[in-house]
């Protein structure tokens, strides 16, 4: 790369900040402190993704916004339909493999049930999982659910699986500004879905680490907010802002947020901060922290007020449970 080369890349990367990004007097701010970089903090760069982590690292300290973000990605040539075709039929393949970021449907001893998924995928590809995954922990007393290792994807798909967990329907999510045509986008849980609900009363904890982000972090957020559910773990990301990805030039390309997440109760929403859990440890500890939690919840409530019929061996099997948990 030489010296023209990154001033040309510069100067294209604040143009597309200041047309595209949520805040406008941010992007000018954010222009102004690029152009005015001194050119030794970047003349002995000549790798493209380390000049790229460069850039970054400067947007992200001076806007807070961690979804802004420059990386190297060589502009490819155009390509026929026949080879875009396969190369979709690839990634469709890839995440259905992946089963959409499905990882883990369980019922625990106690008849705690435990859900896994690492990726909220668009509800046209990933429903017909989640309406399985659900019906199969429809029966369970409590919930966990585990996004320690979630990184986001659909708003959509973060109201359709919220629908699942809550009553009556539909009830007011988030919402999402957008820059562009300056409009908000309301996000409700919807009146109906397919297949049979947890429901929106039995015990809900959610388990979060630092890695947790964007629509896993808005999924959390939103579950706190109304009072559903019990967040434990780490303090996540802190990604608010959805965007979309902008060609800079021949070798990079920009991810700039061109929205913001308003919750309808806080009216805030946890960019730069991210979700702060409600009983705080260590990801490591986070599992096993809910899970007993859930357990003496469940073994308080089935003593204090006694249910005849298979009840007394779900009381037995919880406090076993719990019994080797304490030896353990």
């Amino acid at each position: 790369m030489d010296h023209g080369f990154k001033k040309d890349t510069i100067k294209a990367l604040t143009d597309l900040i200041v047309e595209h990004y949520v805040f406008p007097e941010t992007a000018v701010s954010l222009r102004s402190e690029l152009t005015q970089m001194n050119e030794i903090e970047y003349e002995g760069f000549q790798d493209y993704s380390m000049f790229a982590d460069l850039l970054t690292s400067k947007l992200q300290s001076s806007s807070g916004d961690k979804h802004l973000r420059i990386r190297h990605c060589t502009e490819k040539a155009q390509v026929e339909d026949s080879r875009k075709n396969s190369n979709e039929d690839d990634f469709f393949t890839m995440i259905r493999l992946d089963n959409y970021g499905f990882t883990k449907t369980e019922r625990l001893p106690g008849n705690i049930g435990l859900l896994q998924f690492d990726a909220f995928m668009p509800p046209e590809l990933a429903g017909e999982t989640v309406t399985s995954a659900m019906a199969f922990l429809a029966n369970t007393s409590c919930m966990i659910i585990d996004l320690r290792n979630n990184h986001g994807g659909s708003p959509y798909m973060v109201a359709f699986i919220s629908s699942y967990l809550l009553e009556p329907s539909p009830t007011h999510l988030n919402n999402l500004y957008w820059r562009k045509n300056d409009e908000t986008q309301q996000f409700w849980s919807l009146p109906y879905v397919p297949g049979k609900k947890f429901g929106g009363t039995k015990p809900l904890y959610i388990l979060t680490s630092r890695r947790t982000f964007s629509a896993a972090e808005e999924f959390a957020y939103n579950l706190q907010s109304i009072g559903r559910a019990i967040i434990v773990g780490e303090r996540t990301g802190g990604g608010a802002h959805p965007g979309r990805m902008h060609r800079i030039n021949r070798e990079f390309e920009v991810f700039i947020p061109d929205g913001r997440a308003i919750n309808p109760i806080t009216k805030d929403n946890w960019e730069g901060v991210g979700v702060r859990p409600d009983i705080e440890v260590p990801e490591d500890n986070a599992f096993d922290t809910a899970y007993t939690a859930l357990l003496e919840k469940e073994l308080k409530r089935l003593s204090d007020e006694p249910i005849p019929g298979g009840y007394e061996r779900l009381r037995d099997e919880i406090k076993q449970t719990l019994e080797k948990k304490v030896l353990a």
